[in-house]
């Protein structure tokens, strides 16, 4: 599998205001990373891909910023967006964030609020709370401190804050609102930790302390457990057995926890030592889940679950529809193209057993959309992914690994 998505970007992040050079092995080469790598190139810091071998490295500057204003396009890059919203207050200078026209749409207000709460000169050029960003920068007047954020429509809010702040000098003590994707905040914890920086969590409060420094690593990237659910549904889905190397029960990604769903459905999973098995005889039973941990997974189930024999409900996931797609409605109606009974709730969706068709599918730029149908187009003939490009936001040759099955 690729690098996980998530981790490269934390690392490439922390590894450019760590102290000296950091080499990220097996990172994930997609157009969301690429946007990190820009953006940091932008920024005024060395960043190296050495693409054959997966490798990048980054000169990490020792917490400073070394342009003093920048324009930065992230494309669609939500990760890239919101760490660097709150990383920027590390520099000097005026600093414009920008994306392309469904970034513009998804709301980054809640962090917003809670930067500028802290002292932080951060707001949205539309006053709509959504991007383009303005950062306004003063390293020697912001500190950090102490504030609440209201995570319930992204984890992503809270993994911003807590990384820059072993650099601020008063660190941060941060009460977190809402039942978030907590795995990927403890992913953000846990990257930061390898690098050097302490925290501590109770509750609903993560403190850490400021006056740290993160210190340069040789980090090896995990294989990103989101896209490996697509392979593995395929094995429950149509039968047979697949292997993915390097995703072991010790993860830190809350997406590997995907797999426990599969197993709940019939699917047979077993953890190797340096890898995980998933088989399957393409017989599924519904199930009930809470994904709210693990939003990205939404799509894949989505997409198998009319195949069981029983009806399948997604609750919890509400925030979703501020994706690359209103998540929710699109999955709707794409189901709904091949004959799904789907019914969309306010925070989920309700999927019974049915007869399907082929059809064209609508991925709306979103690359979970395309990746997800494709699984289902494994089983039922005639399904054609329109748009099917989108993949490469984290998996550029998805389509090539997948024909590879068989």
């Amino acid at each position: 599998m690729p690098g996980s998505k998530s981790i490269s970007n934390r690392a490439m992040l922390i590894a450019a205001i760590a102290q000296g050079r950091s080499v990220i092995e097996g990172a994930l080469l997609s157009d969301d990373t690429r946007y990190m790598a820009a953006a940091l190139r932008a920024l005024g810091f060395i960043v190296e891909i050495d693409e054959p071998s997966r490798r990048i490295t980054v000169g990490g500057q020792g917490g400073m910023i070394p342009a003093r204003g920048a324009e930065l396009d992230v494309g669609g890059a939500g990760t890239v967006m919101r760490f660097l919203v709150a990383m920027l207050t590390l520099g000097e200078g005026r600093f414009r964030l920008d994306g392309n026209q469904r970034m513009r749409q998804r709301p980054i207000g809640p962090l917003l609020d809670a930067m500028e709460r802290l002292g932080a000169s951060i707001y949205s050029e539309r006053d709509n709370n959504c991007p383009p960003v303005i950062v306004e920068a003063s390293r020697s007047r912001f500190s950090g401190g102490e504030v609440s954020i209201d995570a319930r429509m992204s984890s992503q809010y809270v993994s911003a804050m807590l990384m820059p702040a072993p650099l601020w000098p008063l660190g941060i003590k941060l009460k977190v609102i809402g039942d978030t994707a907590r795995p990927f905040i403890d992913m953000t914890l846990r990257v930061m930790e390898t690098w050097g920086a302490e925290s501590s969590v109770e509750a609903d409060q993560i403190t850490v302390p400021g006056g740290q420094w993160y210190r340069a690593q040789r980090y090896h990237v995990e294989p990103d457990a989101s896209s490996a659910s697509y392979f593995a549904a395929a094995a429950a889905l149509v039968g047979g057995r697949v292997r993915i190397g390097g995703l072991t029960r010790q993860s830190v990604q809350g997406d590997a926890a995907f797999l426990g769903v599969l197993e709940r459905m019939g699917a047979r999973v077993s953890w190797l030592d340096d890898a995980v098995e998933v088989g399957g005889d393409g017989k599924l039973t519904g199930v009930d889940v809470a994904m709210n941990a693990m939003p990205d997974m939404v799509a894949t189930l989505a997409a198998i679950a009319p195949f069981a024999s029983s009806p399948t409900k997604i609750s919890g996931v509400e925030f979703i529809r501020y994706h690359e797609s209103d998540r929710l409605r699109a999955l709707a109606s794409e189901l709904g193209r091949l004959g799904a009974k789907v019914r969309e709730t306010e925070e989920g969706l309700e999927i019974e057993p049915s007869e399907m068709h082929g059809a064209a599918i609508d991925t709306y730029d979103d690359h979970r959309i395309a990746m997800a149908f494709a699984i289902a187009g494994l089983k039922l003939p005639g399904v054609v992914i329109n748009n099917a490009d989108c993949v490469a936001k984290t998996f550029p040759d998805f389509f090539e690994r997948l024909a590879a099955l068989g």
